[in-house]
């Protein structure tokens, strides 16, 4: 017998790992075993009717509650609750699609649940983790559209929070709008050929139900069945977006650079894009690591962009996915220059940059009134390695000026000398950041004389950030003022 092994990747993983597995089980007309008779078991029959099982229930007494609620009738067409006043025996489980149990001590637990296993039936004894091959989660009630919260038994009031939120979210008219999906979806499926664009029938479908809080009108549907006639007879073109990433931090992503990714075929993205950014992408997307960094290995961006056009001209939906924003410093000139003489359509996400995620972390204006007047964003290294000598640094040097440094970690002494070499005060403050935004941060804050010390104890290995200017001061000096106010003196 062959053995699959975990397939090697470049890149993260396309689903972290799950505590259970999710899956919507249907049970219209199928037998399920409930045992008990406290409030839990009678919550798991409605449930269970409400999915359109045949439940046979096993109870003890003669309670008239019990006996009322087995004699209603659910609303499922499926669905029928049979009572059954004894207590459950093994035999009972026999061709059940499940079992659920509500025992009252751990020894009758263990019983259900070995008599269950034995006749290869799912079991879940209730409030019994250790008795359960599968849970409930809560429910947000939408069917056809249905959207289930586990917290694994961890959690269960957290759950319940959390569904209370996205009931907050989901329209009513969600249930109106899915079953009219429900109803078009064997028809366009048979017009529109999988792929791009019956997904994009589809997307264009959410779109409209997301923009009223309405059911839908009459006579929507034949509107909608022509927009489909019309995709089906469309030439498949393929499309390029440049997406900024950000520093790191996923909650930094704007709403579009999500969209952008759940709607892609293929995500090209770079080395330092993050495995939390990633984690939001459309799940069947095919991802594929393309990462520059200084001093290893990389993709060449000729190889880069050939590969964007071959994918485009396959009608593929690509996104190239840039860390911080792909119109700083991250050649996406280049990039939309290649594919405009290949006449590939291409657009631009802005994502933020380091620079302004630096600011954020550390509380400063970069362009602080008081102190700059200017704000200039430099490449710390040339094509070649060292300082690149086609910049304007007088103008860097420039005290009424901020300057942060990209990519300047091996040049960091280099910078220093120049820019003190230029007329700047070698006591000006300097920040160097690495890793901004993300758990692994690292800060160090000091003067522009002494920044070949700072950039010795953040190292180089993770992207640096060099910022250099007096608005770094700023915050100090408010403090300080703060402080003599306080005491009166100063």
């Amino acid at each position: 017998m062959d053995v699959l092994q975990q397939p090697q990747s470049d890149g993260p993983a396309r689903m972290e790992a799950l505590a259970k597995l999710p899956v919507f089980w249907a049970l219209e007309g199928r037998r399920v075993v409930v045992a008990g008779a406290t409030d839990g078991a009678m919550w798991k029959v409605e449930l269970l009717a409400a999915c359109g099982a045949r439940v046979d229930l096993y109870a003890e007494g003669n309670d008239e509650a019990l006996a009322a609620f087995a004699g209603r009738t659910p609303q499922h067409p499926t669905a029928s609750v049979t009572l059954n006043r004894r207590h459950w025996a093994p035999a009972d489980l026999d061709g059940a699609a499940l079992a659920v149990g509500d025992c009252e001590d751990q020894a009758e637990a263990r019983a259900f649940f070995a008599a269950a296993r034995a006749a290869g039936v799912p079991v879940n004894v209730i409030d019994q983790p250790d008795f359960c091959e599968f849970q409930f989660g809560s429910i947000v009630n939408r069917s056809p559209v249905i959207v289930a919260i586990s917290t694994d038994g961890a959690a269960p009031i957290l759950a319940q929070t959390i569904r209370r939120k996205i009931e907050t979210l989901l329209p009513k008219s969600l249930k109106a709008w899915a079953a009219l999906a429900q109803s078009l979806r064997g028809a366009v499926n048979r017009r529109i050929e999988p792929g791009p664009r019956r997904r994009l029938f589809w997307e264009r479908f959410a779109d409209r139900v997301f923009s009223t809080m309405d059911t839908p009108e009459e006579g929507v549907g034949g509107v909608l069945f022509a927009d489909a006639e019309r995709l089906a007879g469309a030439p498949a073109i393929g499309h390029v977006t440049l997406v900024g990433a950000g520093p790191g931090d996923a909650e930094l992503l704007t709403l579009k650079a999500v969209r952008a990714l759940q709607a892609a075929d293929v995500i090209l993205f770079d080395d330092l894009v993050s495995s939390d950014v990633l984690e939001l992408a459309r799940r069947e997307a095919k991802r594929m690591l393309v990462g520059k960094r200084g001093g290893r290995e990389s993709c060449r961006q000729e190889d880069i962009n050939a590969m964007m056009v071959k994918l485009a001209k396959a009608g593929k939906r690509v996104v190239r996915l840039k860390s911080g924003d792909p119109m700083v410093f991250g050649r996406a000139g280049e990039e939309i220059a290649h594919l405009d003489r290949e006449n590939i359509p291409v657009d631009v996400i802005p994502g933020i940059t380091a620079a302004s995620a630096m600011a954020s972390r550390l509380g400063l204006s970069l362009t602080h009134r008081d102190y700059a007047q200017s704000l200039r964003l430099v490449t710390g290294h040339s094509r070649h390695g060292g300082l690149p000598d086609d910049v304007d640094w007088g103008g860097i040097a420039d005290p009424r000026s901020t300057a942060v440094f990209y990519m300047g970690g091996r040049t960091a002494r280099l910078i220093a000398e120049k820019l003190i070499g230029e007329g700047r005060s070698p006591e000006t403050p300097a920040v160097i950041m690495s890793d901004v935004s993300r758990p692994t941060e690292r800060s160090w804050r000091g003067a522009l004389a002494t920044m070949p010390l700072g950039i010795a104890e953040i190292g180089y290995d993770n992207p640096v950030l060099i910022a250099v200017g007096d608005v770094f001061s700023a915050r100090d000096k408010q403090a300080g003022s703060i402080e003599c106010t306080l005491a009166g003196a100063c």
